[in-house]
């Protein structure tokens, strides 16, 4: 036992392959050099037709040669993490162990359905941890009785699927999921639960579908009484209802064990006041809680974000509670996965990297946090307590009628007026993505993160289904993220002597992602050059071709091996490419433009929520791996016109090569046909959606026609 208690309850490795990395990257950055050399050197002179646009693809060279600095700075040296939760059970007896509260936020039940919000709540309340330590808090944003139905039906099953999973060790938690995967044993008990479930799910189906609580199932429970007084869900006072009282000793499942406490809220909306959407929400979780169960460590996940591995808070307490090292850690950070194919832009190699830097960025769900981090603490402050007089709970019993009372007060409108909260206390405010501005204030207060990547995935989310979900979703993410960046709150500044210098600049790989719109120059400006005659590059004969070829080539193979290792798939990897295009030449465009009118006053910053939901169509499609289109807009149309673009010009190239009397290997527009079409590659669902397919998925034909109408437009430009 004592040989146990001086060992750490973590380690840390760093990533393999780094020499080669470094030896490869080295080989990058001599091909970048000898591009620059080639670009200064051949330069047209002034009078030569196409030296604007050489200098213009000169300029995105440059741009782009910064962001992968950028890149390396993260990449150089990635470190990974292990958790010894043996030695955590060895050394700390469950009396102990520090309570756990658990913030689940939803915000419209027609976007986030019911149904999806109280399975994630049903994974985090079947934690592998004590049930009297946990404590389980419901953000309902959009005020309605069908998200406190749900939950109602929800505590209910609880009694019955929390003894199932315990007895089983069942994985994972959420009912959905695990119902989806499992295979069906000729079992009772399983038949049995399955059955509760479903039929749980099917009355919550039917009342959303409704669109209202019969007055029979509003009898059921006093809390509905709330909502005789609610006009709208952007007018009504705070509602608090705790469901489960887990110091209530019966408070048991259906095998006499103890459940953890449970808490709906709906804090105060009044129009006169903003309320600072999900910043806000998570802030006052933070204070009802701290006036219920006032955990030290808080747990938040997105509604959609359900717990795919029971041991997760286990693993997230070997860090803080490793007696070396705990103490400076303000958050774990664990990765975030989806129930599809398409990757998120947080990969493991970047977050591991930040790590290495000085720690992971907080990216707003999965995420472990110390609360005195959240409540304003610096890392000096929180050290200076004594750690034996930290959360102690008052042995004092409030009914549960005078806690929901007391705790109203602390969700009202007016409560954060002249104070600190959303400036230095709670998540801040005034950014459409509040959690990197909050990981960066605690960062800059003297704490660390760590990140963490089990080798169970610890949570699992819904991917957007459409393409215009996921390119507006990306497109909010760069805008709040280039708002930052041009903000007070700027890592180079802000962070100045605060942070590593590594960690400054391995923030800005997501500050800086709207100005990688440039991408859209390098995928018109080549095509519209080779149709009127001008290269642009070097001829295969011509050495020079070596570093272009070698650049592009090197940075593709070495992406392609990334996403292997971290187990992908070659067609995740194309999925990648085609993302890549799309981003930058529609999500980051619109971002890039949003913050340049907000900075001149025209408008301010908004939030809008990521449908969760879809039609039983679309999810058909989804599931086959077709892009969802479907609807008119502006980025679709950009997306057409380079496609329409580029596949006449690489029409035209084609022609010129094969009558052209030079030798391929002389012919200086080998390689802007060669982009062309790549670029016609990359877009084929494009084309698909737009000529061939017959489903509601496909391109409308006002996008087609539009597309072609600009194409043509810009052609007879490039021409004439």
């Amino acid at each position: 036992m004592g040989n146990n208690e001086n060992l750490p309850l973590f380690g840390t490795y760093p990533a393999k392959g780094r020499v080669p990395f470094r030896v490869f990257a080295a080989t990058i950055f001599t091909g970048i050099c000898l591009i620059f050399v080639y670009r200064t050197r051949f330069m047209p002179a002034k009078e030569e037709v196409g030296r604007r646009a050489w200098i213009g693809l000169f300029l995105t060279e440059i741009w782009f040669t910064i962001y992968w600095f950028i890149t390396l700075v993260v990449r150089w040296n990635p470190i990974y993490r292990h958790t010894y939760k043996d030695r955590l059970s060895k050394r700390y007896d469950e009396k102990i162990l520090p309570g756990i509260d658990i913030f689940v936020c939803t915000a419209d039940p027609t976007v986030e359905p019911p149904v999806m919000v109280i399975n994630t709540v049903l994974s985090a309340m079947a934690y592998n941890y004590p049930p009297e330590k946990m404590s389980v808090y419901l953000s309902d944003d959009g005020g309605s009785d069908l998200t406190f139905y749900a939950l109602l039906e929800a505590s209910r099953f609880a009694k019955h699927w929390l003894a199932f999973c315990h007895k089983f060790k069942v994985e994972p938690r959420s009912p959905d999921a695990y119902f989806r995967t499992a295979s069906q044993p000729v079992d009772e008990e399983f038949t049995s639960i399955k059955k509760l479930y479903e039929d749980m799910k099917t009355r919550i189906e039917r009342t959303t579908k409704e669109g209202r609580v019969s007055e029979e199932l509003r009898k059921q429970q006093k809390g509905f009484r709330e909502w005789d007084l609610v006009s709208c869900k952007r007018d009504h006072q705070p509602i608090i209802q705790i469901l489960i009282d887990g110091r209530d000793p019966k408070a048991v499942d259906s095998e006499g064990q103890r459940l953890p406490t449970l808490v709906y809220l709906a804090r105060e909306k009044r129009p006169q006041h903003h309320h600072n959407f999900k910043a806000g929400a998570m802030n006052a979780l933070i204070r009802v809680s701290s006036r219920i169960s006032n955990g030290d460590i808080i747990l938040n996940v997105d509604c959609d974000m359900y717990s795919n591995n029971s041991d997760s808070i286990r693993d997230a307490l070997c860090f803080f509670l490793d007696e070396e090292k705990g103490h400076e850690i303000a958050f774990v950070q664990f990765p975030q996965h989806f129930r599809t194919s398409l990757r998120t832009m947080f990969t493991a190699v970047e977050l591991a990297g930040l790590d290495s830097n000085g720690g992971p960025c907080y990216i707003g769900t999965g995420c472990f946090h110390r609360r005195e981090s959240l409540t304003g603490k610096t890392y000096k402050e929180a050290t200076k307590q004594d750690g034996k007089s930290k959360n102690v709970k008052t042995k004092t019993r409030e009914s549960v009628d005078i806690l929901e009372e007391a705790c109203k007060a602390l969700a009202t409108c007016t409560y954060e007026q002249n104070t600190q909260w959303g400036k230095e206390m709670g998540l801040k405010y005034g950014f459409p993505v509040e959690d990197i501005a909050t990981g960066l204030g605690i960062h800059c207060k003297g704490w660390r993160s760590v990140y963490f990547f089990p080798e169970r995935k610890g949570f699992l989310g819904a991917f957007p289904k459409t393409l215009i979900q996921t390119l507006v979703q990306h497109k909010r993410w760069a805008d709040g993220d280039f708002q930052i960046f041009l903000s007070r709150l700027c890592p180079l500044l802000h962070g100045f002597k605060k942070i590593p210098t590594g960690l400054q600049i391995s923030y800005c790989i997501y500050f800086l992602w709207p100005i990688n719109c440039l991408a859209l120059y390098y995928v018109l400006v080549p095509p519209l050059c080779l149709l009127r005659g001008i290269s642009l590059f070097p001829e295969m004969s011509n050495p020079w071709i070596l570093p272009f070829v070698y650049v592009f080539l090197g940075n593709r193979a070495y992406g392609l091996v990334e996403l292997l290792l971290c187990g992908g798939t070659l067609q995740e990897w194309l999925n990648d490419q085609r993302m890549w295009v799309y981003k930058r030449t529609t999500s980051y465009l619109f971002a890039t433009i949003d913050n340049f009118v907000k900075i001149l006053g025209f408008t301010k910053a908004g939030f809008n929520l990521t449908a969760k939901v879809a039609d039983e169509d679309v999810s058909q499609r989804y599931e086959q791996e077709l892009i969802e289109f479907g609807t008119s807009s502006p980025m679709y149309t950009i997306l057409a016109t380079i496609a329409l673009l580029n596949a006449f010009c690489f029409v035209v190239g084609l022609k010129r090569l094969i009558l052209d009397q030079q030798p391929l290997a002389l012919n200086s527009f080998v390689l802007q046909t060669v982009l062309c079409g790549l670029l016609v590659f990359i877009n084929l669902p494009i084309f698909q959606a737009l000529f061939l397919r017959k489903d509601k998925g496909r391109m409308p034909t006002s996008v087609m026609y539009q597309s072609i109408m600009f194409t043509l437009a810009g052609c007879s430009i490039a021409l004439y």
